[in-house]
C-alpha cells in the first residue's frame, strides 16, 4: 500500500513538469514572435515573389514601409500570434516527453544524460505533434504576408477571413497545405535546435554547476545558436512550403513537383532565397525563445 501514493505522487510530478513544459513553452513562442515577425516577413516575401520584384532583404523592408508603414512590417503577424502558443507550447512539451521516452526505452543505460544523437532524435519528434498546428497557422500567415505584391488572388482581411475563404475553397486539405513540406522543414529542424541547444549549455557552463545554473547571457547565446544551426539546414525546404502554401490550387501536385519546378524555372539558387532574413532573425528571434522559456519555467517552479 505504500507505493501507491508514491507512484501518484510521481504521476503528480510527471504531469507538473508537463504543463510547465506547455506554459514556458508558449511563453517562448511569443517573445520569438514579436522579436522575429518583421525578419519573417522579408523572408517569405523574397521566397514566394516574381524575379526581379526585389533586389534584396533591405528593398522588401523598404517597400513595406513605404507602402503601410512601420506596421506593414507586422503583417501577417496575427496567426502566429494566435498560433505560437500551442505551436511552441506542444513542441516544448513534445520534446521533453520525447526525451523521456527515449530514457524509457533504454533502461539498462549507464548515465541519464542524453546523447547528442538521442537530443536530435528528441528534437526531431517533438515536431511530429507540432506540425498539427504549424501547417495551418504557416498557411494564414503566408498568405497574409505576401499580399500587396503584386501576385493577385483574393485580399484577405484578416487571419480568420483566410481560413474561412481556405475552408470554402478545398475543405481541410486547402487549410493543411503544405504540411509535409512543414515537417520536412521542422524535423530535421528541430533535431538540430534542441541538440544545439543543450550542447552550447553544457559548453557554456563552468565546471562543478549545471546548465540549469546558467546566467541569462548564456541562455541568449544557447538559445540564438540554436536558432542559427535550426536555419541553416531549414531554409531549402522552408522556400518549398511558402511557395506551396502561397500557390494558386493547381500550382504543385507536392512537395518534390514543388522542388523540380522551383529549380526549373530559378535554378537551385532559389532554393536558398531568404537565407540572409532567416539567419539576421534566427539568433534574436530564438534567443528570445529560450530566455522566455527559461525564464517562464523558473517563474512556475517557484509557485507550482
Amino acid at each position: 500500500m505504500s507505493d501507491i501514493p508514491a507512484a501518484e505522487e510521481a504521476q503528480r510530478s510527471s504531469t507538473m513538469e508537463s504543463i510547465k513544459s506547455f506554459a514556458s513553452g508558449g511563453v517562448g513562442g511569443i517573445a520569438a514572435v514579436l522579436v522575429g515577425h518583421p525578419f519573417d516577413l522579408t523572408k517569405t516575401r523574397l521566397q514566394t515573389a516574381a524575379p526581379g520584384t526585389y533586389t534584396g532583404a533591405m528593398d522588401v523592408v523598404r517597400k513595406a514601409l513605404a507602402r503601410d508603414g512601420a506596421t506593414g512590417l507586422y503583417r501577417g503577424v496575427v496567426p502566429p500570434l494566435l498560433g505560437v502558443t500551442p505551436i511552441f507550447a506542444v513542441s516544448f512539451w513534445a520534446y521533453d516527453t520525447s526525451k523521456l521516452l527515449i530514457l524509457s526505452l533504454t533502461p539498462n543505460r549507464t548515465s541519464k544524460e542524453l546523447s547528442i544523437p538521442e537530443l536530435a532524435t528528441a528534437g526531431f519528434l517533438s515536431a511530429i505533434p507540432s506540425t498539427l498546428v504549424t501547417a495551418p497557422v504557416e498557411r494564414a500567415k503566408v498568405l497574409l504576408q505576401v499580399q500587396g505584391q503584386g501576385q493577385g488572388g483574393p485580399q484577405y482581411k484578416g487571419v480568420f477571413d483566410v481560413v474561412k475563404h481556405l475552408y470554402r475553397e478545398g475543405g481541410i486539405r486547402s487549410v493543411y497545405r503544405g504540411s509535409a513540406a512543414t515537417i520536412a522543414r521542422d524535423g530535421p529542424g528541430s533535431a538540430a535546435y534542441f541538440a544545439a541547444y543543450e550542447v552550447t549549455k553544457k559548453m557554456l557552463t563552468p565546471a562543478g554547476q549545471s546548465p540549469t545554473e546558467l546566467n541569462l547571457g548564456a541562455i541568449i547565446v544557447a538559445g540564438g545558436t540554436a536558432g542559427v544551426a535550426m536555419w541553416a539546414i531549414a531554409i531549402p525546404p522552408d522556400v518549398l512550403k511558402s511557395r506551396i502554401q502561397s500557390a494558386p490550387t493547381g500550382t504543385y501536385s507536392g512537395f518534390m513537383d514543388c522542388a523540380r519546378k522551383t529549380i526549373a524555372a530559378d535554378g537551385v539558387a532559389a532554393l536558398w532565397r531568404g537565407l540572409g532574413p532567416a539567419m539576421a532573425r534566427a539568433f534574436p528571434a530564438n534567443a528570445a525563445t529560450f530566455l522566455g522559456v527559461e525564464a517562464s519555467k523558473k517563474l512556475l517552479d517557484k509557485f507550482l
